[in-house]
């Protein structure tokens, strides 16, 4: 599968970085986009020698113009897939449908658990015993698309957010990368909910469950 991937974020961009590092899907990415301009996730798209733009919110009177802005970036571009990492921003429903079952977002949870931008605090509020990664399609509800990777990690007796929330980030920059390679090779199957990963060649019999 031959296959086009813009990187949205708007921190950091460590989780950028995990897919830049990975070689088998770092040739398909042509393009990050930020909301931020100051995102560090900008930097380590230039210095990978990856075509950045910033698209703020600011400049547009309405989420829908951003929206149809971020549309026409990623169309001039020729983009097929795109991946959510540390992306703040909730997409509106006309751009997902551009993309069906072509969008992964990671999240710092073990979906359904703890939705939303503040997971990790959640977490541990409500005394979670373990919490984990979700790599999950993208649809139009928040951190409601089926599931396709999840890996749980322990939350111990002395976590605070900052720890916890690395631990986590660890296994994100394992799973993300899997994750969108297996989205990039069209190995990925969808049933309702539930998603198949097919073996390398497959005629398309689901291989093993997206669960660790």
């Amino acid at each position: 599968m031959s296959a086009r991937v813009a990187v949205l974020a708007s921190g950091g961009g460590t989780n950028l970085q995990a897919l830049l590092d990975a070689p088998e899907v770092k040739p398909w990415i042509s393009l990050v986009v930020s909301d931020r301009p100051r995102a560090g996730a900008l930097e380590r798209a230039r210095m990978a020698c990856v075509e950045a733009v910033v698209l703020e919110p600011g400049g547009f009177a309405t989420r829908e113009e951003h929206d149809r802005a971020l549309a026409e970036t990623l169309r001039n571009s020729g983009i097929d897939i795109l991946l959510l990492a540390g992306y703040m921003r909730i997409l509106g429903a006309p751009l997902v449908r551009s993309f069906p079952e072509r969008i992964l977002n990671v999240h710092p949870s073990l979906l359904p658990a703890f939705p939303g931008a503040s997971a990790v605090r959640d977490a541990l509020d409500w005394g979670a015993k373990v919490t984990g990664a979700t790599v999950h399609m993208v649809d139009e509800e928040v951190d409601h698309g089926p599931i396709v990777l999840q890996e749980a990690i322990p939350i111990l007796p002395g976590d605070d957010e900052a720890g916890l929330h690395a631990r986590i980030q660890a296994v994100e920059h394992r799973l993300f990368p899997l994750g969108a390679r297996l989205l990039v090779e069209g190995r990925l199957k969808v049933e309702g909910r539930r998603v198949h990963i097919l073996g390398p060649g497959s005629d398309g019999d689901p291989g093993s469950a997206g669960t660790r």
